[in-house]
């Protein structure tokens, strides 16, 4: 890398920050705007930010090592992501939406108790800090890889300002930086796949050189039956994560809420198969890595094919797509913490702006010591081993009890617990003390579907032993007379937001494709990069006339 390719990498991470920062205004003004982005948010924005933050700078790195190791495995393990999010789709988002929850813990305090729901807001924040420092890592090795720089400062570098903008401008700030994001992220790879091909010789020349069996969607370690658990768990963990649950009640109706989750699964049926190339190149032209060092093989192909001020633009790809995925999840946490814990227990007296600036300070804190959790990813195995583990421990017992209460009348609050505590007491114990004490090791195979069959056969067997549940009617805390002032003063409201982030896209996107654009002028052999660019900056009209439209709608 050179000092241009710091240089890009410096703007569009200013361009985030700045985004971020523009929404601090719209979400100190209240609740609604920071917690909830007006509770009707469109549709389209809610299902690229349900695909970015699922397909983090993670997915180069875990997948990435997957594809240059196995090729095609990589996209067969990534499609169980396209069949979960069909099921949630169908099944699962409109239930979400239904309940007229904010957020899940606000379901389970509905739906059980306030004690069940302080028990599951602890647990789900321990597993954030997990989930989060495991995409916080990825990015910071990616960054290590092309720079030099130490991983950990990469880490608290990009954490930082990670925190900075999640906290200061609420859901807005995450949903619109999460849609600018995939954009960044789409032309890094758009530019780098056609590079990639040209460096290996063509198409023919890579599937001719390629090792056997590497087209093959599944091998021994990641088998057919190992897909299948893997499914069960995706589609819980899509359905049921409380991160993405947001997703699916901060839009105006159950239609929407079912649009936001077929978004995600068309887009996941697509790119896989394209981004999952570059790794998948650099097996053929470099087929020498062993050990960790696949994790660094999407961004090894990149510094050897881009030019410079490209590689800083894949880069800021990388790191976009990592910031969508611990954005989610650094905000939601908050959000749960304000409303859940901080008003309920810590000040019931809190006034609005209370709770905000609760959030706020709680996004910092928790972001530090999710910084301080992604700089020990290292001393467990490596991230593909963090990733995969977490997944198939925790995913299972803490978000498919929850979910299986949305369509069963039985389940009670100690049915739910006894579900989540026991699944994560066995997974625990076979993953930890069993492989020493016995000698007894689980596979892929067997440690996922443990996960996630164990509280399925607890939830199966309370639904043949508990009574049915009177009355488990939700309220709607957010319903109001139709056709009233306060309907139309809400409905104005969500509009102007509404409007507002979607011209901040629009230029956002503008702003993106002209830098693009600038780049390949001035890059050797960068016409891809100026094709790539000025399609880019093209999406601002389209994304302008829709914000100007919506306009319309504000009644006077």
């Amino acid at each position: 890398m050179n000092k241009l390719d710091f240089i890009v990498m410096g703007v569009f991470a200013l361009l985030i920050l700045s985004i971020g920062m523009a929404f601090t205004h719209m979400g100190s003004k209240n609740g609604n705007s920071y917690f909830e982005a007006g509770g009707e948010t469109p549709w389209w924005i809610n299902g690229l930010s349900l695909f970015i933050s699922y397909f983090s700078a993670g997915t180069f790195v875990v997948w990435g090592s997957i594809a240059y190791k196995y090729g095609l495995v990589a996209n067969g393990i990534q499609l169980t992501m396209v069949i979960g999010g069909l099921l949630v789709a169908i099944f699962v988002a409109a239930k979400w939406k239904k309940t007229g929850a904010l957020t899940a813990a606000e379901y389970i305090g509905q739906r059980f108790n306030n004690k069940t729901q302080q028990f599951y807001t602890i647990l789900i924040m321990l597993y954030s800090l997990l989930s989060t420092a495991a995409v916080l890592y990825p990015v910071g090795k990616m960054v290590n890889v092309a720079t030099g720089l130490n991983v950990n400062t990469c880490i608290l570098i990009i954490g930082g300002i990670i925190i900075l903008y999640t906290a200061a401008g609420g859901l807005w700030a995450v949903l619109v930086t999460d849609v600018v994001q995939f954009v960044i992220l789409t032309a890094a790879v758009f530019i780098v796949i056609p590079l990639a091909f040209r460096e290996v010789g063509g198409i023919h020349n890579f599937t001719g050189k390629a090792p056997a069996d590497f087209f093959k969607f599944f091998n021994s370690e990641y088998s057919f039956e190992f897909f299948l658990a893997f499914l069960a768990y995706q589609t819980i963990y899509i359905g049921g994560n409380w991160a993405y649950v947001q997703r699916y009640t901060s839009v105006s109706n159950v239609r929407n809420s079912r649009r936001v989750a077929y978004l995600f699964a068309g887009l996941y049926l697509i790119s896989p198969f394209i981004w999952m190339l570059p790794p998948m190149i650099y097996r053929v032209l470099n087929p020498g890595l062993t050990g960790l060092q696949p994790e660094g093989a999407y961004m090894m192909i990149c510094s050897r094919v881009l030019p410079a001020g490209l590689i800083g633009l894949v880069l800021s790809g990388m790191i976009s797509a990592t910031a969508s995925k611990a954005n989610t999840t650094i905000n939601l946490v908050a959000v749960v913490f304000a409303n859940d814990v901080f008003k309920k227990l810590i000040r019931p007296a809190a006034t609005e702006q209370n709770v905000i600036n609760s959030a706020r300070i709680f996004t910092v804190f928790f972001g530090i010591l999710t910084i301080g959790i992604a700089m020990m990813v290292p001393l467990v195995g490596g991230i593909v081993e963090v990733v995969l583990s977490t997944a198939s421990i925790a995913g299972g017992s803490l978000f498919a009890p929850i979910l299986w209460s949305l369509y069963s009348k039985k389940q009670n609050a100690t049915s739910v617990i006894a579900a989540s505590v026991s699944s994560l007491v066995v997974s625990l114990f076979f993953k930890t003390i069993a492989p020493r004490l016995l000698h007894i090791s689980l596979n892929r195979v067997e440690e996922t579907a443990l996960g996630v069959g164990l509280p399925v056969l607890v939830l199966l067997a309370a639904e043949f032993m508990l009574p049915v549940i009177a009355d488990i009617s939700l309220p709607d805390r957010r319903l109001v007379a139709v056709g009233t002032k306060e309907d139309e003063r809400h409905r104005n409201s969500a509009i102007s937001q509404n409007v507002f982030g979607i011209k901040v896209i629009a230029i956002s996107v503008g702003i993106v494709g002209i830098g693009v654009l600038v780049l390949g002028t001035l890059a050797k052999n960068g016409g891809i990069a100026m094709i790539v660019g000025a399609a880019t900056a093209g999406v601002f009209f389209p994304v302008w006339r829709s914000a100007r439209r919506l306009q319309k709608q504000i009644t006077a």
